[in-house]
């Protein structure tokens, strides 16, 4: 996930860039004019060029210092984009006033500098920049006749009125891109919304797909998968604890008080574990009445004093809105240790709970104290 300093630099390099577009359009304005001053169509001495060529070079080198100093950033569009249209079509209209016959050429000019306006402004702001340039030229072509300055009445009419056309169509233009542009981060909004549903439902699946739906927790499955995963990664002297649990007498208590009763028991013990074991720890509906716990980096004693808090814990517990007198529960231990074969530690808790029902239920026994007997 891009953070807000990393967007910020990346919005900055391509306003560099987009700067860089810019300075590349004065330097061939710029370019154009020396041209047209050395084949006598730009009524202006050397020297006035070079002040003129000068000024501009200065402006750019204002808008590079605020990009560069990011206080372009404090500004509410950070691009500068109208202003640096504004300043541009000034220019321009100042640099139309020493030219003659070559106006109407550079008259495309116009046209360049709007474009940068095109995929960006607004329209009212854009048509705005439009109707800065349009009597900004119409203006000096007022001044010149009234003036007596003016060359032609009629071609300085029909390039007002071009200029005016191409103006209306880019401002139509200029609309009709916002619109689209804005149809498109609609339907971009729509689309990530659409993304973040899915992502929640896939959520939900994956959910159900390894949570048992009565006591919340992982099911048979998904404790399979992520003990072996524990067991997998097992290293060196580090042991784990497995545990098979089973509610002693569950089958009495579904047909004493029901199915509903049994539910409630069965989540009253998932209630139970939770509250008592560890983060890390892994607590699964087995199947039926029994559950499987596993215990990541344990010792024989500290999984004996576990599976024993667990049972004292649960013989005391009371499920909520229902009377269920002497709860109890049986649990089998082993110990996982590195190249053991899951199936076969089962097996070997499967055995440990039988001897702990064997011998009367309400107790925690364990492989290696069967061993040890």
């Amino acid at each position: 996930m891009s953070t807000p300093r990393a967007t910020q630099r990346s919005l900055q390099s391509l306003l560099l860039k987009r700067f860089g577009m810019a300075a590349a359009s004065y330097a061939l304005t710029a370019l154009l004019c020396w041209i047209a001053l050395l084949n006598g169509l730009l009524h202006a001495s050397v020297t006035t060029t070079l002040m003129l060529t000068g000024a501009a070079v200065l402006t750019q080198l204002i808008f590079l210092v605020l990009f560069l100093s990011r206080k372009n950033l404090r500004f509410r569009d950070p691009s500068l984009t109208e202003a640096q249209m504004l300043v541009a079509l000034a220019w321009l209209t100042a640099l139309l006033a020493l030219f003659a016959e070559g106006r109407g050429a550079l008259l495309t000019i116009y046209v360049l500098i709007l474009l940068f306006g095109v995929f960006h402004l607004p329209p009212p702001v854009f048509v705005r920049c439009a109707a800065f340039a349009f009597f900004g030229f119409a203006g000096l072509n007022l001044f010149e006749a009234f003036t007596g300055r003016l060359h032609s009445t009629s071609l300085a009419i029909l390039q007002v009125c071009v200029l005016a056309g191409v103006l209306i169509w880019l401002g139509l233009f200029a609309s009709y891109v916002q619109a689209l542009r804005q149809r498109m981060r609609r339907r971009r909004f729509a689309l990530q919304a659409h993304q973040d549903t899915l992502r929640g439902m896939m959520r939900q699946l994956e959910d159900l797909a390894s949570t048992d739906e009565l006591t919340g927790l992982f099911n048979r499955r998904h404790f399979l998968r992520l003990a072996s995963h524990h067991l997998a990664n097992l290293s060196g002297e580090r042991q784990h604890g497995l545990a098979l649990i089973d509610l002693d007498h569950f089958k009495r208590i579904n047909d004493v008080h029901g199915h509903a009763v049994g539910d409630r028991v069965l989540q009253t013990f998932a209630s139970v574990a939770q509250a008592g074991l560890r983060e890390g720890d892994l607590i699964a509906r087995y199947g039926g009445e029994e559950f499987v716990l596993l215990l990541p980096n344990t010792d024989a004693e500290q999984f004996s004093r576990c599976c024993e808090r667990l049972r004292v814990a649960f013989s005391r517990a009371e499920p909520m809105g229902v009377k269920v007198d002497n709860l109890s529960l049986s649990i089998g231990m082993t110990l996982l240790t590195m190249h053991d074969n899951l199936d076969e530690a089962l097996h070997s808790a499967d055995q440990a709970l039988y001897q702990a029902k064997r011998s009367g239920r309400n107790r925690c026994a364990a492989t290696w104290e069967c061993v040890s007997a």
